[in-house]
């Protein structure tokens, strides 16, 4: 390589300007988001004078200056060195424990200079004797923009640690690691911002995780951006932080297009993943260029699938494009990194492409006792320190090492900013060289693993005394190489050290510490210091779990609550936190006077966290002086396990405790104590430690359940019970809590606790087991229960009370050890579980049994699960029986036990061997001995199978012969239904002996495997030569053929014989060519069967074989790119929904089969026909490549024949739809503002709300539902927008449609029927009925012919009325109505109106009794279940009601007084009450509040003249208005009661149930009324049986939600509030009760006004919002808390935290502010509801809503009285407007 030209005589640089020294510059404070361009940093070294004058490497190689000029050039090279170092101060040796290597060498080598003589400056033969100054990277060396190479040592959540050359260690923040990874964190942190200012939470957000894109030992280049000192960071005096940066902007140097060259590296950061490989980023200025890493070139050690973008690779250069715009890079340095094949830098066009991490080779131009001193292409000066050149591991000297002029293959390891000339640092280790991730030992293991930090070596050999610098020693381990710096070989100062003398001399051995590592070196750091040695800790990594240490106090933390910690010193540099909590046992007044700084404390250590170095511990003498177990590893702690934990949250549903580490568990409240606690957090605090015991543990989860119950915590006498309690004895029980399949019980006359599962209540079904479960009740006492097991370690047992079980218990014939098992015992247990081949049976004593597939009765074995569930009783036989592993088997056949298996004593059983054959069928072979493998026989056909025929060798002896072995080839077999049809009875084959056949598993056994009862042998008649040998699955190769045989049918597959041994599975797709064959697989291919079949795969390593009987297919599995639009392929159905079902056509192609395809009539289609693993034959109809998706369709017309008729024709794409076109579909989504229906799989309709109907539908969601079929009409198409509206409406679609009627159809004086569509206090707005929404007022004044009260009590929304036309305004479209009884008296009656027809209808009566809901709540009580969706919408009220109708509605949310008694009076006043009613008709203080139907005027004219006008007084009276009125519930009722006063309860009991018999069955409120009065009677004057029985029946003919309210009602007024409770604790289970609200509110009425139990009232609404649909969550929290202020149980602090959670969430509705100021000002908490006022005005209103509040607010202050109110108000109100 040429030198560089001088530079010419004009240019004022020169070479000679003095170099300011490393502490003269001043310091580059690094700027944000600094990125390193050809132009940054400039200053901050001087250029290299490569880049002044001529280029640097001219082509050829030949230099532009003379031999003359060079020799100039380097004499002043040398005299500037000379003279800089000559007026340098010498360097002083550092402290610090990193960099100290270089530091002391340096230190070392001027001591040496300081004793030379001066030199002279005119004497260039000394100069030139001068050697070169070897360069070893240090702080003093560190400066901005150096390059250094480096290992990764670990990895945090914000930082990586970079292990540096000698000894040094730097760190790379996240955010200067590459811009992808910055731009991707600011995203996250917008997102977060964003997330927050709307409130939300931000947990979805993924957050960077920097173990995912780098990994422990890997190479990355990197630049120094500063070297601060950390003293202000208390890491101790002398300490220095190394930044550093991995962005390939800054770590890439100055490298630009042109400055790349093969064999060079570059830092690269990935920019997109692609599907062949990654896209890099060079950090190039030339934005342009852009590296390519093939995922082939990724190496053996990075998985393509899990690169990420941002993460930063250190990449070979292996070739670019012929513009130089793409690189392409490699990453594998397992290839590139080889010594043999290693990729070196042959040529470089700039001295910019030597940069660290690149491989080279250098000619040797120096070597020095200190590093190997070399050139570059003959110009770049390179120099290896004494580590680095392999000095220090090596024992021989450098000089024998390397010579002069010897070429020598090196790594680029660091640059030297500044230095002259330029130098390269470069290392000649080999690990560094083929880049491994760690050095190589003796062991080829990390050294880490061999000597971890901490570690003690006791003989570390000396083996290179290096003066002034330090030794270097083996450390007892081969390969294992250490470093002691002179300042840690002892406690003292050491002046000299000598290879010959002393006690450091060579070959001297000591006591040392491993005090660290550095992988780039590959040297530990040891330290011969005594206090080294005698500490206790080195590292935080170091101290252990649960240890307890004795530590000196350093400094007491305070905060503004006083002492908040404790900060202990465990040894040098190691301090731990003790937090305020843990300081002592109990609260500290004053901890500064216990704890002194410098005094000595024992602490326990609870947890270390090496990343935060963090130490937390605990000086509570309980924890301290325990000697509990520590628990630091959930993998490690067993159930049933004690220990001590110390709270650190607790709630009133339990308390979180926290031991060692990162272990912590939840204690639940009801395992606090064995009695009743209801608040935790009245019994114990945070810090308070316990003693707790493990309930389960999940360790993947990390979740630990605990109890502080003691379950050793019986007394003496229990403990008794407990000691003579013998599993299978019968015992007693009283239920004490009831779960949903489990009921707790305690011993009776005893605390033993006691489980009994559900499964074991009876020996029925599950439904029979559930149905008994409901009838226990908590208390009750049960008996005859059997003890299945004793849980010793929790002092309790499990209980069974399956009659089975008992009666075998009583016999003493119940199995409760494995004593008691013997062959053919007949058994009873039960079912503990199943798979698909065996059953395990299960019995007292947990002693359990196997019972096979073949042992049971084929209709069960063939049913899934075998017929079987778990749980179920179960009666067997004891098959057989195996004492050394303690195992029997069972049977449930039903046969005679086989000769072969009569049990025979061992000394009367002759040995196998020796037996003699009985008659022979061959006639020759006397002995079982002689029927070894390969032998040549006769056998005789005693029964044929399905799969095997059962021969006979002789009398005495069996075989079988596999259907597998009983044809050579296809041709000979004749039926390939029933293969083994061909073979008789009786029939004697030629057959060859195979060896043994093993029933248990079904396997060959050799001959000489020889048991104590009689052999089966398994036989062939193949006429194979014996040396072929067994068919074995490594024998089978892919695309082979074979005949198979069924075995076995499975719902995905079939499984089928290739030999005995040979087992394999064809999928059935894979079954046949023939589809249909596959609907039923058993008849088509039964088992036995032959097919030939093809091998599609086989794995013999995992004894797995997949083939195929399909004579069409090819080997070649179906793929998605096979796929095309029209195909018509088999597939297995493999999930089932409503709206579709997914089909696998092959293993690597799913489709979905929509809706729309299931059928050519859309009525017909229903997904849910269709079975899992059923076989289907479909057509493809859309193929989606890139998602790898495809559409299937499973119509007749595309699947079977394409001339099939089609109703609703297959809808692809939008353009085959055209505007009036009227098409079916199915409803896909209800949205709010209108239905979207789905025509096609891909092709959608919208429906707006207005063309649902023709008609006024205020509920319209109730119209329509997912996946209703409807017919409907297209309006618009827009292929443009790819948007399709249709419209539902009648008119559209029905050409006999009628219009409905419009506004100008509405003429004065007409009679029209409406329903009512609002209520107002100034009248009611009714919608005509069969109009487009034409509305119009009833004012009050038109309601009724006389004076009316509330409006709102008369009317609700929804009823029916017929009204008058009064007034029409054209001009304003106004319609004004009238509904006076008067305007109707003179319309003409047709004669068949019926009473349905009348009822609701004909205006107002004011003198008549009310409508018959009204009666029947006013009369009979129950519960008033009031629809919490009655709350309007804050946008209903700004809308349409004004600020007094708002006022009325916003206090109209009142909750119901909960459930009202029934009222039943049986003295028969009720009636008196009614007739009274009557007769004060038209009275004023009758209120309209109830709205009677009406009876026909001649049925009570002319039926009750004749009764007294005091109503009926006897039975007679009675009897003859129930002729005339049978179906009135309420003349029952009075029946009922006139019998009860004459003390005839069975009579009363009789009128009833004729009652029920009597009543019509359209009559369902009557009949409830009945229903409710005969639950009150039996509550009343009958037992709890008799009870009990009428409410069952009474379920099964009435809502159930409402028979079980009234029920409540009857226990609440009788005072038996006990069985409220439990029938309310019942309802809390039943589904058909729980979603609806109003009975939450009901329990939680009846729990804070009738019980006073405000504790479980306010458990009750968490359990509430589980059951109830979201929607509703806000009505019924808002009635939860109005009870709360309203109930004098009630807790009113509790109701506003209620209701600012609802407004919190809600801000915007109105109705809750409003009924919340409400409640305050009905408790007469004015200023809370002052404050609430303010609130709602500092937010956003309507002007009416405003308008509202601010008059709401006014006329609180009137009522208050208080002028400053009225002030106050009028202010906000002006602020609000902006009136000043």
């Amino acid at each position: 390589m040429p030198r560089p030209k001088r530079p010419a005589e004009g240019d004022t640089s020169t070479s000679k300007k003095p170099k300011p020294t490393f502490d003269e510059r001043p310091p580059k404070k690094p700027r944000k988001n600094e990125i390193a361009t050809d132009d940054i940093s400039t200053g901050a070294q001087k250029p290299s004078i490569l880049k002044q004058g001529e280029k640097a490497f001219p082509r050829g190689g030949a230099s532009v200056l003379t031999p003359l000029e060079h020799k100039q050039i380097q004499i002043e090279a040398t005299r500037d060195v000379l003279f800089e170092q000559a007026g340098k101060s010498t360097v002083n040796e550092v402290d610090e424990e990193d960099g100290d290597i270089v530091e002391a060498s340096r230190a070392a080598l001027k001591r040496k200079k300081k004793k030379a003589k001066p030199l002279s400056k005119g004497v260039p033969d000394e100069l030139a004797e001068q050697k070169t100054k070897i360069e070893s990277l240090g702080y003093k060396r560190l400066v901005e923009d150096s390059m250094v190479l480096g290992q990764v040592t670990q990895i945090t959540r914000r930082d990586i640690a970079l292990a540096l050359p000698n000894n040094l260690t730097g760190y790379v923040p996240i955010t200067s690691i590459s811009d992808q990874l910055t731009a991707k964190i600011d995203d996250l942190l917008g997102k977060e911002n964003e997330a927050e200012d709307d409130d939300e939470e931000s947990d979805d957000f993924e957050d960077v995780d920097l173990k995912r894109l780098f990994k422990l030992g890997q190479y990355l280049r990197a630049a120094v951006r500063s070297v601060q000192n950390e003293d202000i960071k208390t890491h101790g005096p002398g300490k220095r932080h190394i930044e550093l940066s991995l962005n390939p902007h800054v770590a890439n140097g100055r490298m630009s297009k042109t400055d790349i060259a093969v064999g060079c590296t570059l830092q690269a950061a990935v920019k997109s993943v692609e599907d062949h490989g990654l896209v890099m980023d060079l950090g190039m200025n030339d934005q342009s260029v852009n590296g390519f890493l093939p995922s082939k070139a990724l190496g053996p050690d990075i998985d393509h699938s899990t690169m990420e973008e941002g993460s930063v690779l250190l990449c070979l250069v292996t070739g670019s494009s012929s513009n130089g715009s793409m690189v392409q890079l490699s990453a594998n340095h397992q290839a590139s990194g080889a010594t043999k094949k290693a990729k070196f830098l042959t040529t470089a066009p700039t001295v910019n492409t030597f940069l660290p991490g690149t491989a080279v080779e250098f000619q040797v131009t120096e070597v020095q006792p200190s590093g190997v001193v070399g050139q570059l292409m003959g110009m770049q000066v390179v120099t290896a320190d004494r580590i680095h050149s392999g000095g220090a591991t090596n024992s021989k000297e450098l000089e024998e090492l390397y010579s002069v002029g010897n070429r020598t293959k090196a790594r680029i390891l660091c640059s030297f900013p500044g230095s002259e000339p330029p130098k390269l640092g470069i290392t000649l280790l080999p690990h560094i060289l083929s880049l491994s991730p760690h050095p190589t030992t003796s062991r080829n293991t990390n050294p880490l693993s061999i000597l971890p930090i901490s570690a003690f070596v006791d003989n570390a050999k000396v083996v290179k005394v290096v003066d002034g610098m330090g030794l270097f020693m083996e450390l007892g381990e081969s390969g294992c190489r250490g470093f002691a710096h002179i300042s840690r070989i002892s406690d003292d100062k050491v002046e000299d050290l000598s290879s010959t003398s002393g006690r450091y001399k060579l070959g001297s051995s000591h006591h040392s510490r491993v005090v660290g590592y550095n992988p780039i070196d590959g040297l530990y750091r040891v330290s011969l210091e005594k206090k080294v040695l005698e500490q206790a800790f080195l590292r935080v990594e170091d101290v252990p779990v649960g240890q307890v240490l004795k530590c000196s106090v350093e400094k007491l933390i305070f905060n503004d609550k006083g002492a908040g910690g404790l900060l202990l010193k465990l040894s040098d540099g190691i301090t731990g936190l003790c937090p305020e909590n843990h300081m002592s046992d109990i609260q500290l007044r004053n901890p500064e006077r216990k704890f002194k700084e410098g005094s000595v404390v024992n602490a326990r250590v609870l947890s270390v966290d090496p990343e935060k170095r963090r130490i937390q511990l605990t000086l509570k003498k309980s924890l301290v002086n325990s000697d509990e177990p520590i628990w630091s590893d959930y993998t490690k702690i067993l159930p049933g396990a004690q220990s001590l934990g110390t709270i650190v949250s607790v709630v009133r549903g339990g308390a979180v405790l926290k031991f060692y580490g990162a272990i912590r568990g939840f204690l639940p409240v009801f395992e606090m104590s064995d009695s009743l606690i209801e608040d935790a957090t009245r019994h114990f605090k945070v810090g308070q430690v316990i003693k707790v015991r493990v309930l389960n543990v999940d360790p993947g989860l990390q979740r630990m359940t605990l109890s502080c119950k003691d379950p050793s915590s019986l007394s003496e006498v229990d403990a008794a019970v407990f000691a003579a309690m013998e599993i299978g004895s019968v015992v007693d029980g009283i239920v004490t809590e009831k779960n949903a399949d489990t009921i707790k019980l305690e011993i009776a006359d005893s605390n033993i606790k006691a489980t009994l599962q559900q499964d074991h209540l009876t020996d029925g079904s599950e439904a029979k087991n559930a149905s008994a479960l409901k009838k226990i009740h908590v208390g009750q006492k049960l008996q005859d229960l059997v003890v299945l097991e004793k849980i010793i370690e929790r002092s309790s047992v499990v209980l069974t009370k399956k009659a089975s079980l008992v009666k075998a218990a009583r016999s003493k014939t119940l199995v409760s050890s494995f004593d008691g098992i013997h062959e053919g015992r007949e058994v009873q247990g039960f079912v503990r579980a199943i798979n698909n081949e065996r059953a395990f049976v299960q019995f007292a004593g947990r002693v359990v049994g196997l019972l096979r597939k073949s042992q049971i009765e084929p209709e069960m074995a063939n049913a899934p699960n075998l017929g079987l569930r778990v749980g179920q009783s179960l009666t067997c036989k004891v098959l057989s029986v195996f004492q050394a592993q303690q195992q029997f088997q069972l049977t449930m056949k039903k046969q005679k036990v086989a000769q072969s298996e009569i049990k025979t004593t061992e000394t009367s059983t002759p040995r196998t061997n020796d037996m003699a054959v009985v008659n022979p069928v061959d006639e020759k072979s006397m002995n079982v001995s002689d029927f070894v493998v390969g032998k040549e026989t006769k056998a005789r056909i005693t029964s044929i199978r399905q799969t095997q025929l059962n021969v006979q060798l002789g009398d005495n002896l069996q075989g079988r012969i596999d259907v597998s072995e009983a044809f050579d080839s296809w041709e000979k077999i004749k039926n390939p239904k029933q293969p083994l049809k061909m073979f008789q009875p009786k029939e004697i084959l030629d057959v060859r002996v195979l060896g043994i056949h093993d029933a248990r598993g079904h396997r060959f056994l050799p001959i000489t495997h020889r048991s104590n009862g009689i052999p089966v042998f398994e036989l062939s008649t193949k006429r194979h030569n014996s040396d072929d040998g067994f068919l074995t699955m490594d024998k089978i190769q892919n695309g082979s053929s074979w005949v198979a045989f069924v075995n076995n049918i499975d719902a995905k597959c079939v499984w089928v014989n290739l030999s005995p041994t040979v087992r394999g599975r064809i999928d059935l797709r894979d079954l046949a060519d023939d589809i249909s064959l596959l609907k039923n697989v058993e008849e088509y291919f039964p088992i036995g069967s032959a097919l030939r079949v093809r091998v599609k795969a086989v794995d013999a390593s995992m004894n797995r074989l997949d083939l195929t009987a399909k004579v069409s297919s090819g080997s070649k599995s179906l793929t998605i790119e096979d796929v095309s639009k029209g195909m018509i392929l088999p597939g297995t159905v493999v999930k089932v929904t409503e709206q579709y079902i997914m089909v696998r056509v092959s293993d690597a192609v799913l489709g979905q089969v929509p809706l729309t395809e299931f059928a050519d009539d859309y009525s017909k289609a229903n997904p849910t026909i269709h079975n899992m693993y059923d076989v289907v034959r479909v057509c493809v109809i859309g193929v989606d490549v890139p998602n790898k998706r495809i559409l299937l369709s499973l119509r007749p017309s595309k699947v079977l024949n394409s001339k099939a008729p089609v109703q609703d024709p297959a809808i692809a794409t939008i353009s085959q739809l055209k505007v009036n076109d009227v098409v079916r579909g199915f409803v896909h989504q209800v949205a709010d503002n209108g239905v979207f229906v789905t025509l096609g799989p891909t092709v959608t309709a919208f429906v707006r709300v207005s063309d649902l109907s023709d008609s006024y539908v205020k509920d319209w969601k109730s119209l329509v539902e997912i996946d209703q079929l409807v017919n409907g009409k297209i309006t618009t198409v827009d292929s443009t927008a790819n948007r399709i509206h249709m419209s539902l409406k009648d008119s559209l679609l029905n050409k006999d449609f009628i219009p409905p009627i419009t506004f100008s159809d509405i003429a004065v004086g007409q009679v029209v029927t409406g329903k009512v569509r609002k209520v107002q206090e100034y009248g009611v707005f009714i919608v005509v009925d069969n109009s487009h929404n034409v509305s119009g007022l009833c004012h009050r004044s038109e309601i009724a012919d006389s004076k009316i009260g509330d409006v709102r009590t008369l009317f609700d929304e929804g009823d029916a009325v017929k009204a008058l036309v009064l007034k029409i305004d054209k001009d304003q479209r106004r319609i004004s109505f009238g509904l006076k009884a008067s305007y109707f008296q003179n319309q003409p009656n047709d004669g068949e109106t019926s009473d349905e027809d009348d009822d609701g209808v004909g205006g107002v009566v004011l003198d008549e009794a009310g409508s018959e809901e009204s009666d029947i709540e006013m009369e009979e009580g129950g519960a008033d279940l009031d629809d919490v969706e009655s709350i309007e919408s804050e946008e209903e009220i700004a809308e349409d009601l004004d600020s007094d109708a708002e006022m009325e509605n916003a206090t109209s949310i009142q909750p119901s007084a909960g459930l009202s008694t029934s009222g039943f009076d049986w003295t028969g006043d009720a009636l008196d009450a009614d007739e009274k009613s009557s007769a004060a008709a038209g009275s004023e203080n009758e209120a309209p509040t109830k709205k009677k139907k009406r009876r026909k005027p001649e049925i009570q004219v002319d039926k009750t003249g004749d009764l007294d006008k005091d109503g009926p007084k006897s039975v007679a009276d009675f009897e003859r208005l129930l002729l005339t009125q049978p179906n009135d519930s309420g003349l029952w009722i009075q029946y009922i009661a006139f019998q009860l006063q004459l003390g005839e309860v069975g009579k009363a009991r009789d009128i009833a149930e004729r009652a029920l018999k009597t009543i019509h069955i359209r009559e369902e409120d009557d009949k409830l009324n009945v229903w409710v009065a005969l639950l009150s009677l039996e509550n009343a004057y009958g037992s709890d049986e008799t009870l009990e029985e009428t409410f069952k029946r009474a379920v099964q003919y009435n809502d159930v939600q409402e028979i079980h309210e009234r029920l409540a009602s009857i226990y609440i007024e009788s005072g038996k509030h006990d069985k409220a409770e439990t029938l309310f604790q019942s309802m809390t289970k039943l589904r058909d009760i729980n979603p609806h609200p109003a009975f939450w509110y009901n329990y939680a009425h009846f729990l804070l006004t009738t019980v006073s139990a405000p504790s479980r009232a306010h458990a009750l609404l968490p359990r509430a919002l589980q059951s109830v649909p979201p929607h509703l969550h806000r009505d019924l929290t808002t009635k939860f808390a109005i009870l709360e202020f309203q109930s004098p149980a009630g807790d009113a602090e509790r109701g506003r935290t209620l209701f600012e959670g609802l407004v919190t969430q809600w801000p915007k509705k109105g109705d809750l502010w409003d009924v919340w100021v409400d409640m305050e000002i009905k408790v007469g908490e004015t200023e809370k509801a002052r404050e609430l006022f303010e609130r709602m005005v500092q937010g956003k209103m309507k002007k009416k809503r405003a308008k509202f509040v601010f008059g709401r607010w006014r006329e609180m202050e009137k009522k208050a009285g208080g002028k400053k109110g009225l002030e106050r108000v009028q202010k906000a109100e002006k602020e609000y407007t902006g009136d000043e």
